[in-house]
């Protein structure tokens, strides 16, 4: 199939107007079509253009718009244009320049006949778009971009869907007991929450086409700090959501009762250990009237008439978060306390298909089988890059050839280096074979700053963000005892003083495996280790390819 912008014809509009012309193919083709103001968009597809202009024109939502664009291929038929409604949708979602007006309940990935051919084509309508001045970036561009990962108008796998059915099944049916979901590195729990804002803010009434929600006080806590200001500025650009929508359980509070709360990373909800700020958070337990020791997740339980929070306990880093024995109780009491019966274990539901690392699940188990050595034997991974590098300057140089081949590649490590850098910005905080480097100048949005390439992400810059390929040095605070056998933390090369000081010893070696597991499963296309201790290296080479 041809693959140039001659394949598509834009042509532009005003809107409303009486007609648009009587050639055949505006009532009677598959086209596509964009309604915009300058600010505000639509994107839909009609088999009849012409008389669907008409029914906008006469529907109080769409009188916003002032310009529509019609989309023409002699190559169309209606099941091409129903995908490509739905990948305009998530690319202008995620393209930052419009805010877009769209529903997320028809976002279709449906197979169709000769549809690589037609794929194959789409970047040629993407960039005709960027030159008629409706779209900014290129499809690389928006790919790499968080916008684009936590879009609420992605196409949602089958697991995911199947999860938010069941979310949706138990809010419509008026059920108050909190709801968990569980999921591995890489499932897509932030992006089924996010999914659930926007079309919960969307869900009409069948009959009277009244939006159910629209007075409903629901919200999305977002304990990590970056990834709150990720989707605070993702909310601005999607109608029906605000950055107001998206908070930390503390704003939550502030903000009195939901009716709503979706929690992400429940795990990483603080406990009153290990924190700053003990006197707010005292505050906040005596305004709740709930006890000293009480949790965020006590206040989230306090403040909502319905819960949904998304949890993995194997991503728990510190002593500040919720350990899996103390979800299950507080979930427990909590469903007992509003159902009237007793019950000592919750109903989780899984998300089980792993969507970001190539490697799939079996990497996921495998990483995480490295660390506590639980491996039952060598595995070797299809498309997806997993080896050690025995040279730091390989291993430095490999990263920015990854970078310029593929971007989106980022040098991340362990605690094992105290953090001059936030005393004199001057000093190097880490040195490897001469190679300097610095800690994460900045903690929001670290992967997307300029200098990112040159510095090394601690774990809070990284979590909930993806890589295409990871660069993840094993410091000094892990090592191999060749006479025990075992992999041993060394609590003298780990400086996280927080975590350090507050931690007991069998404690402090889960937060530091944990912490490693959480950066090795942040590469899309790959992970590539360098490690420290030379006698884990070895025990890791029996299992890993080095180069």
């Amino acid at each position: 199939m041809e693959r140039t912008e001659n394949l598509y014809i834009i042509t532009n509009h005003p809107f409303p107007k009486d007609g648009y012309g009587t050639e055949t193919y505006l009532m009677n083709w598959p086209m596509l079509y964009i309604l915009e103001n300058g600010k505000r968009i639509y994107i839909g597809e009609s088999t009849n253009v012409s008389e669907r202009m008409k029914q906008h024109k006469a529907n109080t939502d769409k009188k916003q718009f002032n310009k529509v664009h019609f989309i023409y291929s002699d190559k169309f038929n209606q099941s091409v244009t129903f995908d490509f409604e739905s990948k305009l949708i998530q690319f202008v979602s995620a393209d930052e320049k419009y805010i877009i007006t769209n529903k997320n309940d028809g976002i279709a990935n449906k197979d169709y006949y000769r549809r690589d051919d037609y794929d194959g084509t789409f970047e040629c309508l993407w960039n005709k778009l960027r030159k008629c001045g409706l779209a900014d970036h290129s499809l690389d561009w928006i790919k790499n971009s968080e916008f684009y990962k936590y879009s609420p108008f992605k196409e949602l796998n089958a697991d995911q869907k199947n999860q938010a059915n069941l979310i949706m099944k138990d809010i419509l049916e008026g059920n108050n007991i909190p709801m968990v979901i569980q999921g591995r590195p890489g499932t897509g729990k932030t992006i089924v929450a996010v999914y659930l804002m926007k079309y919960l803010r969307d869900y009409e009434d069948s009959v009277t086409h009244k939006k159910i929600f629209a007075d409903k006080k629901i919200g999305l806590i977002i304990p990590q700090n970056s990834l709150r200001a990720t989707l605070k500025k993702l909310f601005k650009k999607i109608d029906g959501l605000a950055s107001k929508d998206v908070m930390g359980a503390s704003d939550a509070v502030n903000a009195g009762e939901w009716d709503i709360l979706f929690v992400d990373e429940a795990q990483k909800l603080q406990c009153r250990r290990a924190i700053v700020g003990y006197r707010d958070f005292d505050k906040k337990n005596k305004r709740l009237k709930l006890p000293e020791d009480a949790t965020e997740l006590d206040w989230v339980l306090k403040i909502s008439k319905k819960g949904v929070f998304f949890f993995d306990p194997e991503q728990l880093g510190a002593p500040s978060g919720i350990s899996a024995e103390v979800f299950n109780e507080k979930i427990c009491k909590e469903i007992s306390d509003r159902q009237k019966i007793r019950i000592v274990k919750y109903a989780e539901h899984l998300l089980t298909l792993q969507m970001r690392v190539v490697g799939g699940d079996e990497y996921i188990k495998y990483a995480r089988a490295l660390l506590w050595q639980t491996v039952i034997r060598r595995q070797q991974f299809d498309h997806y890059e997993f080896k050690i590098v025995d040279s730091f300057e390989k291993f430095n140089r490999m990263l920015y050839e990854k970078e310029k081949q593929y971007q989106l590649s980022r040098m991340i490590a362990g605690y094992a280096w105290p953090w001059k850098t936030k005393e004199n910005p001057n000093e190097y905080d880490i040195s490897i074979d001469g190679i300097k480097k610095k800690w994460n100048s900045k903690l929001k949005n670290w992967v997307n700053i300029e200098n990112s390439l040159n510095e090394v992400g601690c774990v809070h810059s990284i979590a909930g963000f993806d890589l295409n390929y990871a660069f993840v040095i094993l410091g000094d605070d892990i090592k191999f005892n060749p006479i025990t056998k075992q992999i041993e933390v060394d609590k003298n090369n780990y400086f996280d003083r927080r975590i350090r000081q507050y931690a007991k010893d069998e404690e402090l070696d889960m937060y530091i495996k944990n912490t490693y597991y959480v950066l090795m499963t942040r590469g899309i296309k790959g992970t590539y280790l360098y490690v420290m201790d030379n006698n884990l290296k070895k025990y890791l080479q029996d299992y890993v390819d080095t180069i």
